[in-house]
């Protein structure tokens, strides 16, 4: 692959305002990213809609956002994330503002926005890039990891646009968002800069996705993060809906609990990249998946919120946190230096779909049995296989290099 070093434009930035930055814009592109979520039962009861049908709308701007990073991640490699990052939050204002005061009349209209909403979760293939450059190799699981913590802008989504609704007007989140977002674009584009000796590759698009796709960890991380930020993701925007239907919690309940999932999740990314920077990322990979097989199966018998499900739940939020950042640990010591952008829009983007699939079975599942057991104990299924892929291949490599 043909590559150029980057011109002076990384000079005069420190690494650490460049990953607060990059921190920052993730965290705010995830708060747009995830508007729709915490609204899902409103638009159910105001357009009554199915069980189904509620999934879906929540699941749109995941699976767009997921498949985006692709063509996101491989752009960054080449045009660097002081561009990338003001043109995907710019961008992600338009579908924002169409929800806000035009777009949420029918499902077909909340469709359409959620299709272009799904820009804002590109900006995650944006910021591992970004940050990698910026960080020595044996500091960078702890750095991407920090940079990871930006996915609880669903959380400031989660704790702010129902009481925002509540206390003003549908339009007032929206509005916010798109402000914070144009903002965040201009101050991205004033302070942001590229490291220095940044590689730029030169080859086409197509080409470097296809050298992408025959390297080996693409594939593995992508499984891996299939079910670790797929868990997480899934969780984050079906949870208000589980918790509605099967213990009966109010909506705002509903959503603070989302938050504390997402908060504790987000927490534990940046210790698994610091653990993934002292000793073999699979290693942490297999107890983080081990704690998901069990909370999943012991939350299949829908216990008690208090503790027996309270504990299932931030378990795996500890865990598929944990397991987040483990997983981008492992991108950003084994994949090469001018791939790194391309590598994570694949694993990016798998990443996304795991979490694009389960509230559509989750809500499938309770439409058909009016119960969730059988969607959890396929998550303990999957998440068990990702642990066997992790141990025998993963795992096994590490084991051979050491």
């Amino acid at each position: 692959m043909t590559t150029t070093p980057q011109s002076a434009t990384g000079r005069g930035g420190k690494p650490g305002v460049m990953l607060a930055l990059a921190t920052i814009g993730f965290a705010v592109n995830f708060w747009a990213w995830a508007l729709l979520s915490p609204l899902a039962t409103k638009f159910t009861t105001t357009l009554h809609l199915s069980s189904f049908q509620q999934s879906l709308l929540v699941a749109v701007p995941v699976v767009v956002g997921s498949l985006g990073r692709i063509p996101i991640g491989a752009l960054t490699d080449r045009f660097g994330g002081r561009i990338m990052f003001p043109l995907v939050s710019l961008s992600t204002i338009v579908p924002v503002l169409y929800l806000g005061l035009f777009g949420h009349s029918s499902l077909p209209a909340i469709l359409v926005g959620g299709f272009f909403l799904g820009i804002g979760g590109t900006a995650f293939a944006v910021g591992v890039p970004f940050v990698n450059a910026w960080f020595p190799p044996e500091r960078r699981g702890f750095a991407v990891g920090v940079f990871g913590m930006g996915m609880g802008g669903t959380a400031i989504s989660a704790l702010t646009t129902v009481k925002l609704v509540n206390a003003n007007s549908l339009q007032t989140p929206f509005l916010i968002t798109a402000a914070v977002l144009a903002l965040y674009a201009g101050v991205a584009w004033l302070v942001l800069r590229d490291a220095p000796g940044r590689v730029v590759p030169t080859t086409p698009l197509a080409t470097r996705l296809a050298a992408t796709s025959r390297l080996r960890i693409t594939w593995q991380a992508a499984a891996l993060y299939a079910v670790a930020f797929g868990g997480y993701v899934a969780f984050s925007v079906y949870l208000p809906a589980y918790l509605k239907n099967a213990y009966g919690l109010t909506q705002a309940d509903a959503a603070n609990r989302m938050a504390g999932f997402v908060l504790l999740a987000v927490l534990m990314r940046p210790i698994g990249g610091w653990l993934s920077d002292r000793i073999p990322a699979s290693r942490v990979l297999a107890g983080a998946l081990g704690v998901v097989v069990l909370g999943a199966l012991a939350q299949s018998f829908t216990p008690g919120l208090a503790p027996l499900g309270t504990v299932a739940f931030l378990s795996m939020a500890a865990a598929l946190g944990t397991g987040s950042g483990a997983t981008f640990a492992l991108v950003a010591q084994k994949a090469p230096a001018n791939q790194v952008g391309s590598v994570t829009g694949v694993v990016g983007a798998a990443g996304g779909l795991g979490g694009f699939v389960p509230p559509l079975v989750m809500g499938s599942i309770y439409g058909s049995y009016h119960s969730y057991a059988i969607g959890l104990v396929l998550l303990a299924v999957v998440a068990g296989a990702a642990l066997l892929l992790n141990l025998f291949s993963v795992g096994r490599r590490d084991a051979v290099a050491a």
